[in-house]
């Protein structure tokens, strides 16, 4: 008798089916059975409020992970940075698979580069994260910059830019990558410019902890590295208290001396929204081989920035 199709639970939006099918076409070339994909609408999908007011933490997931409760789907992708730092004891993370690139990216008219915006450019960004250390870099280099609160999907945000109505807008490389429009990058920001928001460019593949022939199957898509970078990423988000819509950024990446691979080093930023203050501080250990040493390891750092003022970066606290 054949075995029914197993059903993924994913949000609507382009970049999210796109991500749900590539996870797709790999569950079904693993487990030899077919996947169809189940598209449900979350709150974060149909408020028109911006995230910081919403409170992003949750808004795109509780409504997958209901339906994985429910049994309505077998198992869910989300964009891991959109992932509560909390994990339910009934779902089980059953795999992180490979990273996409972290970097932001801008969209900016007439090809132009960050440096190149011209005095006054009006930049447009969801994310307090990425406003405050956009305003710190411009305020570091004399650059005038106007960042302006924006919602929408990828094609409504580069549209502002098409449109003129504003001169960039900021997205996720991983994001344009995956829907494949990264030719229409103007500028990679390194890293050292602008931190990505914990777990960026990262996947989370959930199913229900009860489901342990499917947790096995699903745990063949998992990256070990990609996994301990997560953990010590959202460790640190946890410690501060922060949620995802929170001015905090993340970044752990191994240190390699030729192809071994030494240390892990775990970057971290918390920054005022006007970029008049930022908190930003690294540490630096051997790759985690544990889920509780990779947790450590973003305690360590926030306890650090916590030290330095960071908590009165960051406006109300998630508790």
């Amino acid at each position: 008798m054949t075995e029914r199709a197993l059903r993924l639970g994913t949000r609507r939006s382009k970049l999210a089916m796109a991500q749900s099918g590539q996870v797709a076409d790999t569950v079904s070339r693993l487990t030899g059975r077919s996947v169809e994909l189940v598209e449900i609408t979350t709150y974060g999908d149909t408020s028109r409020e911006h995230l910081a007011q919403i409170g992003g933490t949750g808004v795109f997931v509780t409504a997958l992970r209901d339906a994985l409760l429910a049994g309505e789907v077998d198992f869910a992708v989300h964009s891991l940075k959109d992932l509560p730092t909390a994990q339910p004891d009934d779902l089980v993370l059953a795999a992180v698979p490979l990273r996409e690139d972290p970097r932001d990216v801008l969209i900016a008219r007439d090809g132009l580069t960050f440096p190149e915006l011209p005095s006054g450019a009006r930049i447009g960004t969801g994310s307090p994260r990425r406003m405050a250390q956009l305003n710190a870099y411009a305020r570091n280099h004399g650059l005038a910059i106007e960042t302006v609160p924006i919602r929408g999907n990828i094609d409504t945000r580069i549209g502002f830019v098409h449109k003129g109505e504003l001169d960039a807008v900021v997205l996720a490389a991983a994001g344009l990558h995956r829907v494949g429009r990264i030719d229409e990058v103007t500028d990679f920001l390194s890293v050292d410019t602008i931190l990505p928001a914990p777990g960026q460019g990262a996947l989370a593949i959930e199913c229900a902890a009860s489901n342990a022939s499917l947790t096995a199957a699903l745990a063949e898509l998992d990256d070990p590295y990609t996994r301990a970078a997560v953990t010590a990423e959202r460790s640190l988000l946890a410690a501060l208290e922060a949620g995802c819509s929170a001015p905090v950024g993340a970044l752990a990446d191994l240190l390699a001396d030729g192809q071994i691979v030494k240390e892990m080093r775990l970057r971290g930023v918390v920054g005022a929204t006007d970029g008049s203050t930022l908190v930003q501080l690294s540490t630096t250990g051997p790759v985690p081989e544990t889920h509780d040493q990779a947790m450590a390891l973003g305690r360590e750092l926030a306890a650090e920035m916590l030290a330095k003022g960071a908590a009165g970066l960051m406006g109300e606290r998630a508790l």
